[in-house]
């Protein structure tokens, strides 16, 4: 069975404003790749798949309030090679949502690495992560 698989397909985000998600990771870096809605008996699901740090986020805006709360995946991490730099070019792009006024070195965890999260605006967190 484990040779079937291929990879990470994705990680699905609840959007409350697909127009305003999707700017915001294309500001940060990503790539709208496709959009399409599904319809449902309470509106049109719509959907979007971007391109963000070597992963395919999908996008999901529901016709129904979804909940917006930390749920089984708390957050998705991103890999850099300079935090500190990768963190400067996300605040000149205009996001401001860090969580932390300073990033967080942990030397003695996982063999050492350091972190910063900021959200996204459907509060989902994101973590900028670097290997020591």
């Amino acid at each position: 069975m484990f040779q079937h698989y291929q990879g990470l397909g994705h990680v699905a985000i609840h959007t409350k404003n697909m127009d305003e998600s999707i700017a915001f990771y294309e500001k940060i870096g990503g790539a709208l790749s496709q959009r399409a809605s599904i319809p449902t008996p309470e509106g049109d699901k719509l959907l979007a798949l971007v391109s963000f740090g070597g992963i395919t986020l999908e996008l999901i805006q529901s016709p129904t309030e979804a909940p917006m709360t930390e749920g089984c995946i708390p957050h998705i991490a991103i890999y850099v090679d300079d935090l500190d730099a990768a963190a400067a070019e996300i605040r000149a792009a205009g996001v401001d949502t860090f969580m932390t006024p300073e990033k967080k070195v942990l030397p003695n965890l996982f063999g050492g690495l350091e972190n910063w999260f900021f959200t996204g605006p459907s509060g989902e967190q994101i973590e900028l992560l670097h290997m020591l």
